[in-house]
């Protein structure tokens, strides 16, 4: 069995002022998707490298509201709803992905119209910015305890300080491989080559609504469903239309022009 490291949420204290690793971990995924975006810029023609500094903290806005929000609505709506200046405490975590893509398709759609850029264009030019990002928020998570992993007895099972009646999934980590790593070197090999408008995006949702669910098996549940006899976590149903939506976008008849 391994025991967690049990490392401070405050990255570093100057006075009254605390900045947390939560927060260096949006710095570092913005910082990611900047670099990342910026390369791609200069390869897809389809908006200038000046704009990827606007474009992304226009967007990371909008996934830090959406984000919260949809944790808020889809998690912890009594909880809230009692403890409202709660909610503005997102150094605590509680960040909801799938909240955060709405948030950030509100924003894109928004950007598109500002801009006069085609919105399926710019999210396939943003998917493959997406997974560092994942990476980072799972570290994050992993670091504040939360979003802990089922009671488990196998070798490399974790003692966390937060909960410690008994060893459980490493989750975090598991969803860091997956939605990170993985989902990344899916996204971006597929990107590599022209595509018709909406494909990358399509194989985005459906691969990280496919590692999402599977990592839901070894993390403890929130909030769960039974269904035809089944358990269902929330983060698994809020998977299915993420990924329906993909396989529409993947299956839509092919324009003519790609990207």
């Amino acid at each position: 069995m391994l025991l967690h490291p049990n490392i401070s949420p405050v990255a570093l204290s100057i006075g009254p002022l605390q900045v947390h690793w939560y927060g260096l971990m949006y710095v570092a995924a913005v910082a990611a998707a900047y670099g990342l975006g910026r390369w791609r810029a200069r390869r897809s023609g389809l908006i200038d490298e000046a704009m990827v500094a606007d474009l992304l903290l226009y967007l990371a806005l909008a996934a830090i509201i959406g984000g919260r929000l949809g944790f808020v609505l889809f998690y912890q709506p009594q909880h809230f709803m009692h403890n409202p200046l709660e909610i503005l405490q997102i150094w605590q975590g509680g960040m909801s992905f799938h909240g955060g893509l709405l948030g950030v398709a509100a924003g894109l759609f928004l950007y598109a119209r500002k801009s006069g850029a085609p919105p399926l264009a710019l999210a396939d030019f943003l998917a493959p910015l997406v997974a560092p990002g994942l990476l980072f928020g799972r570290l994050g998570n992993f670091i504040n305890q939360e979003l802990i992993g089922r009671p488990s007895e196998a070798p490399w099972a974790m003692w966390f300080p937060a909960m410690p009646d008994t060893p459980r999934h490493p989750s975090q980590l598991y969803e860091a491989g997956l939605e990170g790593v993985l989902l990344f070197l899916v996204v971006w090999w597929y990107s590599a080559r022209p595509r018709p408008p909406g494909r990358v995006t399509g194989v985005f949702l459906i691969t990280y609504g496919a590692l999402r669910a599977l990592a839901e098996l070894w993390r403890e549940p929130e909030i769960q469903f039974s269904f035809a006899g089944m358990m269902i976590s929330m983060g698994q149903l809020l998977c299915l239309p993420m990924g329906l939506a993909g396989v529409w976008l993947c299956c839509r008849r092919a324009q003519n022009r790609v990207y």
